[in-house]
């Protein structure tokens, strides 16, 4: 028997672990409540329960798996935790699933491990799903908790977030993909919650608005207004008005759906040039309003130098336009003053006088460049030992490893460190004990990060927070944005659970699943196509995939049929650098019957200013001189179809024992007198 060591669950825990037992369940909790340990008790009492079966616990990054390996390893007597990471071979993480009780892995790497079947879902009595909110779309999440419901012997499904979204729809999306039937939600108000609860302090320093600074923000505004005339006056809005950047890209993303419909007018296009033009506007915008004058500055000065070397007109157009430029101006002059955001200052001034008395300090800011900037500032300060937290990807020189990002937090818990500054990577799950003070460089627009980013402090202690508000800027905006937001998410969590209408989508029997089963169709797939949802499809539509480097196409479904599949975008793209000429030769050269497929419903001679009979003599010459069959499919799922199809009427015959041939189809005489020639 598996058994609890080092802690003491909390009354909470117990009762929200009682409610597990019965059904799958979403737990909601203020971030540092204990949602690992609840999710340790469940995974306790399922594998007492079913002796021979594992626990899946998913969590969205490598750094945040590690911590939940610890966690489980400190507090538990389970004899067999195990992380799984793509630096494990697959092979090994084969084995290490047979002997594992515990896997904790990454739902992208897992997801690949069941479309290998290097993973069996029948025998996982417990599937935990952290960070919860992102079971969305086609998030890796979705697709797994279905495999899981369909396959599982005893499925248990239990979904932890801190915040699953601002608005019903949202919270039902999440609760519908992970099958949830019961939910359970605490606040700090409630009663069971309260004894544990360290008070938060949130305080707003608010800011004035540097009357300097007012001319290039006047500047900005106005030319904003008058994209959004030229929108009204080509028929696009129907009344002029303040655009939001999220109504911005749905509109953008209308004119986008017309266009891959066909639909071709020069007004579309305008439309589309001015709409990105907009985008780039409001980025300068919240960039000078909220972050400062140097960072808007940077951003701008970069778009002069794009429009020397890029052909996009809305770049071109945009640096062309007089109120444009007289920002640009206005800044240049404000920065041979010297000046610079008051929040940039006001931050400073606080982390020297609270750093005497603060453990730890956490600053978030939304931008890496700002962060960089304020760390720069920072180093300079006395007893400030200051790290930067930022995301793996590379920019301007700043980008950490995830086992560089393990290390900071490590160095930030033993006091290498005394203060961090953190981008959204650090607002997600990221264990960050005994935070003393929390510094919001700018507030967010989002209930589910302002929740992330407070959570990190008041676990163990007395916890204060500092948000920084500059008066008569999107600071303000995003201030009562995010609080509204999550008003509105707690009375939609209090709301469901009192009054539960959602039912476990569990699969519905088919009378194929009484059929006697036949051997799965066998499909190889190429190693690029890891992660696309064509793979998950087929996988849910019963092929047996395999993943392997393929030297020609994307799919081989027999020894004679393979197939290239090509989105829209990329095949028109392909085309202009020279890659499809060789593709389309290699696929000729080695299989009989090979096959093209060109996947999506954009426009093809829409998508770039490729001349149509270029295309067209592209499409002729793929068809009746290299005899390649040319296939159109709308969507993934469709592609997957296909393939099917395809793999059906190849293998019908007793050819699902077709392996990868290392050698290449003969060619023929005019084969091989058009490769020499070419």
């Amino acid at each position: 028997m598996y058994s609890i060591q080092g802690f003491t669950p909390r009354l909470y825990q117990k009762t929200i672990v009682e409610t597990i037992k019965q059904a799958n369940t979403l737990v909601c909790l203020p971030t540092g409540r204990g949602k690992t340990k609840i999710a340790l008790l469940a995974a306790l009492h399922r594998l007492n329960n079913f002796p021979q079966s594992k626990v899946l616990f998913l969590t969205p990054t490598k750094p945040l798996a590690a911590q939940i390996v610890r966690e489980f390893q400190e507090s538990s007597s389970i004899d067999s935790v195990v992380l799984f990471t793509g630096n494990v071979s697959p092979k090994k993480r084969e084995a290490l699933f047979l002997e594992a009780r515990v896997i904790v892995s990454t739902p992208q790497g897992m997801s690949n491990d069941i479309i290998n079947k290097r993973v069996d879902l029948r025998d996982v009595s417990l599937l935990v799903v952290d960070e919860a909110h992102r079971a969305r779309g086609e998030y890796d999440y979705v697709w797994i908790a279905k495999q899981y419901a369909e396959r599982g012997n005893y499925p248990r499904i239990v979904a932890l977030s801190a915040s699953p979204g601002s608005d019903l729809a949202s919270i039902s999306e999440v609760c519908e993909n992970l099958f949830i039937e019961d939910i359970e939600v605490r606040s700090d108000s409630d009663s069971d919650l309260q004894p544990y609860v360290q008070e938060t302090k949130v305080e707003y320093k608010v800011l004035d608005f540097p009357p300097k600074f007012l001319e290039v923000k006047k500047c900005f505004e106005a030319c904003l207004d008058s994209r959004v005339q030229v929108l009204e006056e080509l028929g696009t809005l129907s009344r002029k008005k303040k655009m939001s950047k999220t109504q911005v890209l749905m509109l953008q993303r209308e004119l986008q759906g017309r266009l891959a419909r066909g639909e071709k007018s020069s007004e579309l296009w305008q439309s589309l040039s001015i709409l990105a033009e907009i985008l780039k506007i409001q980025h300068a915008q919240e960039l000078f309003e909220t972050q400062g004058l140097v960072p808007a500055y940077s951003y701008v000065q970069e778009l002069f130098a794009q429009s020397e070397k890029t052909k996009v007109k809305a770049t071109k157009n945009l640096v062309k336009n007089p109120l444009f430029k007289a920002a640009y101006f206005h800044m240049n002059t404000l920065l041979d003053q010297g000046l610079l955001h008051p929040k940039f200052d006001m931050l400073l001034s606080i982390v020297a006088k609270e750093v005497k008395d603060c453990k730890k300090i956490l600053i978030f800011n939304h931008y890496r460049d700002s962060a960089a900037r304020l760390r720069d500032a920072l180093e300079k300060i006395p007893d400030v030992k200051v790290g930067l937290f930022v995301g793996q990807t590379k920019k301007k020189g700043t980008g950490l490893s995830q086992k560089e990002q393990i290390q900071l937090l490590e160095d930030f818990s033993n006091g290498k460190y005394n203060t961090i500054i953190g981008t959204s990577v650090g607002e997600e799950g990221i264990d960050i004990p005994a935070v003393d003070l929390i510094i919001f460089y700018e507030p967010v627009p989002s209930a589910i990060r302002t929740v992330q980013r407070r959570g990190r402090t008041g676990r163990l202690e007395k916890g204060r927070v500092i948000v920084l508000v500059t008066k008569g800027t999107r600071d303000e905006a995003y201030r009562w944005t995010a609080y509204h937001k999550e008003n509105r998410m707690h009375r939609v969590l209090k709301s469901l659970k009192t009054k539960l209408s959602l039912k476990q989508k569990k699969p519905q029997a088919k009378l194929t699943d009484f059929a006697v089963k036949k051997k799965p169709l066998k499909i190889y797939a190429d190693t690029r196509e890891k992660g696309s949802s064509i793979l998950k499809t087929l996988v849910d539509l019963g092929a047996d995939v395999r993943m392997e480097q393929l030297a020609v196409g994307d799919f081989l479904v027999s020894e004679r049929v393979c197939v290239e599949r090509k989105e829209v975008r990329d095949f028109v793209d392909s085309l202009l650098d020279k890659r499809l000429l060789q593709q389309v030769r290699l696929l000729k050269q080695q299989f009989e019957r090979p096959i093209l497929i060109l996947e999506g419903q954009e426009d093809i001679y829409s998508v770039r200013k490729v001349h149509e009979n270029a295309i067209r003599g592209m499409l002729a010459w793929i068809v009746v001189d290299m005899g390649v069959s040319l296939i159109s499919t709308k969507d993934a799922r469709e592609t997957a179809e296909f393939l099917l199809t395809l793999a059906k009427r190849e293998q019908e015959d007793g050819g699902k024992n077709f392996t990868i041939r290392g050698e290449k189809k003969p060619l023929s005489d005019k084969e091989l007198q058009e490769y020499i020639v070419s």
